[in-house]
Formats: structure tokens, sequence, C-alpha cells
């Protein structure tokens, strides 16, 4: 999935597509981010460097250690991006703002195409 939306991300910086770049970004970074090790939990850290405090020492340490998330994980974090595109969106509708809302349906439809299993 993750390699899918990358290509699509390719696609909509080409073409120019706002609301395709904007939601696909989220989608990787939202990824991205739900594969981080909270810090306490990273091997390598010092607990007391005299140089910085919790630095990373040893070979690799500018490696940043990822959690291997699964397909369900991937899955699941893109439909959470398409529910707060969709519950925001009925927000500004409520408010009457109807071009945000718009924008921000567009954004979740682009993911959308992600979750469906045609591809």
């Amino acid at each position: 999935m993750r390699t899918n939306l990358r290509d699509d991300l390719k696609a909509a910086l080409k073409s120019r597509d706002r609301a395709a770049i904007m939601a696909l970004r989220s989608a990787l970074a939202a990824i991205d981010n739900a594969e981080a090790v909270p810090v306490g939990q990273a091997p390598g850290l010092a607990a007391g460097n005299e140089h910085v405090a919790g630095a990373a020492v040893g070979l690799g340490a500018s490696e940043a250690p990822r959690r291997d998330l699964t397909a369900a994980d991937l899955r699941s974090i893109v439909e959470n991006e398409v529910r707060e595109r969709d519950n925001a969106a009925e927000e500004y509708e409520r408010l009457g703002r109807t071009e945000q809302a718009e924008r921000l349906r567009a954004e979740a439809a682009v993911l959308r195409r992600h979750l469906d299993p045609a591809g």
C-alpha cells in the first residue's frame, strides 16, 4: 500500500493535483509516525552522554529504529485518515464553509481508492 501511495504522490506532483498531494503526504506521514519507536524504547540510547543527554551512540547510531507495520495496520491508518477528512468535511459543511468541505471530500476520495480491493 505504501508503494502505491508513493507512486500516486509522484503522479499527483506531476499533475499538480493539490488535493491528492495533501492527502497522500498526510497518509504517508501518518504511516511514518506509526512506525516510529517511542524514544525510551529505542535501543542504543545512552543514559547520560556527556555532550547530549539521550544521544544515540555506537555503530548505526544515526539509523532510527522502526516498527514493522502489517497490511492491516496500514489499512487502518489510511481508513483513519479518510474518517478524519469525512468528519471535518461534515463540520465545515455545517458551518457553511462548502469550499473547505469539498476539498476535504476530494482528499478522502483519493485515499479511499487505496482501500478499494480492486485498487
